[in-house]
């Protein structure tokens, strides 16, 4: 938000002049963001208020403008309120109104829309875009941040002090990190020959989206978890690097392309993991399904674990999923309850364990995970384990959360080796048939041997 407040001329026409170099300013500052054009023509959109990014012949809104004038005790007129540019706006809840009343037409973001920006930047620029339109710096009075509260803080902090976790006492993020997760890289012809043909199949591996620590082993010994359904999520969760920026439209090709390189591989096991896509109608449960289906067919003797989001829970797609018949269906409750807001606000515990409770009932064997180092505790950690077993959760894993960046939720502490193997002994107590439980797990690791230990509740049947 910007709140231009300036002495215009007494002037019917001043009003609609000043509004003019507010856009001004703000086409200005978008434009110095983007200087390849991918957010196509800024400016304005005939018949309609504000400032418009015409992507590919197709016009968003990105910023709001609403000025009025009043006159003051000295007959003079000033502007009140101002502009209001969406920089990193998580846009999803203007999907349940009609935002400034343009039933059709959207509202988007710089992010949305493809730039890496942050606001502070894009606030600054507008600043100074705004000093040359309306009289200079002296004119221009901008928030003093230094002081700021809590009531501004990042939203991701603010709920996760709200869930009673301070993030000022987290660690930095280049504190050093203890001997247990620190990790060699070792890049052999395997790594090299594996990441050669992910360029050749126009494949995407979550183990390079996610910066996965354990990519050096898993790929000098062949092993990849594919992500299908593009490579940008729908959804900004606190702890992870995939990229958010408004999707692109399925590959329709891209099925048959991880079957091809599950067949170069020579795969007993493969993973395929997804972005998060509620944008489409079934969250992209099909394209997964069409996946599973094509590895099938291909190399019918590999086994195929599906890592998927909870498809907002919506059985119907989720039934799609389990149609295909996966060995093993994985969905992770990624933390404890008591942090799920903060952690990933736009899921939820018990639908996260629906998920989960519908693959056991079907018959598939059922996998999760989960992260620690964000403030829980040991108790905590096991109720999460409780409630996997008792929905019938057959294999779980938990391991060290690693923050990829200052704009990420902070590291409370680093839990020891020794607190991992106690974890594995209470999930095994609980009645899960695997634990995969150390410092550097993850959700894929060591996949084919956890479902080798896994006992399913009833063998699936492939179709």
């Amino acid at each position: 938000m910007a709140w231009a407040i300036v002495t215009v001329d007494d002037d019917p026409s001043a009003g609609k002049t000043h509004v003019r170099r507010l856009e001004d300013a703000v086409i200005a500052t978008v434009q110095s963001f983007d200087p390849e054009g991918r957010l196509g023509v800024v400016g304005r959109l005939e018949g309609y208020p504000g400032v418009w990014a015409h992507v590919e012949s197709s016009p968003s809104k990105i910023a709001a403008v609403g000025v009025r004038t009043e006159r003051n005790e000295r007959g003079h007129r000033r502007t009140l309120h101002g502009v209001a540019l969406n920089v990193e706006t998580d846009m999803k809840g203007f999907a349940a109104i009609v935002p400034c009343g343009i039933a059709d037409r959207p509202v988007a973001s710089m992010t949305t829309l493809g730039l890496d920006v942050r606001t502070r930047d894009v606030e600054e620029r507008l600043g100074l875009e705004l000093d040359a339109r309306l009289g200079g710096p002296a004119h221009v009075a901008r928030v003093d941040r230094s002081a700021a509260t809590s009531s501004s803080e990042r939203p991701l902090l603010r709920r996760l002090r709200k869930a009673g976790v301070d993030p000022d006492a987290g660690l930095p993020l280049r504190s050093r990190k203890p001997e247990w997760l620190r990790i060699e890289a070792h890049m052999g012809n395997e790594f090299q020959s594996l990441r050669t043909l992910t360029e050749d199949l126009r494949l995407v591996t979550v183990c390079e989206e996610a910066g996965c620590p354990n990519i050096f082993e898993c790929w000098s010994a062949g092993t990849a978890t594919f992500m299908v359904n593009g490579e940008r999520c729908t959804r900004a969760c606190g702890f992870c690097l995939i990229d958010t920026r408004k999707p692109l439209a399925l590959d329709p090709t891209e099925p048959e392309r991880v079957a091809e390189a599950v067949v170069r591989l020579k795969l007993a096991h493969a993973v395929v993991t997804c972005v998060a896509r509620d944008d489409l109608d079934d969250g992209g449960a099909g394209a997964i399904a069409a996946t599973v289906r094509a590895i099938r067919e291909r190399s019918p003797d590999t086994n195929v674990e599906v890592l998927i989001s909870d498809l907002k829970g919506d059985a119907a797609s989720l039934a799609l999923i389990i149609d295909a018949q996966p060995d093993v269906l994985n969905h992770n409750m990624e933390t404890v309850a008591r942090l799920q807001r903060a952690v990933r606000p736009s899921a939820g515990y018990l639908r996260s364990l629906t998920v989960l409770a519908r693959s056991v009932q079907s018959g598939l064997t059922t996998k999760s995970g989960l992260m620690v180092g964000l403030g829980e505790t040991p108790d905590e950690v096991e109720e999460v384990l409780a409630d996997m077993a008792a929905v019938g959760v057959s294999i779980a894993t938990i391991g060290q959360y690693l923050r990829p960046t200052e704009q990420h939720l902070p590291v409370a502490r680093w839990w020891e080796p020794s607190e991992f193997d106690d974890l594995a002994l209470r999930g095994r107590r609980l009645g899960l048939h695997h634990v995969q439980s150390s410092p550097l797990t993850r959700s894929s690791y060591h996949a084919r041997e956890a479902l080798s230990d896994a006992t399913p509740v009833a063998a699936p049947s492939r179709r």
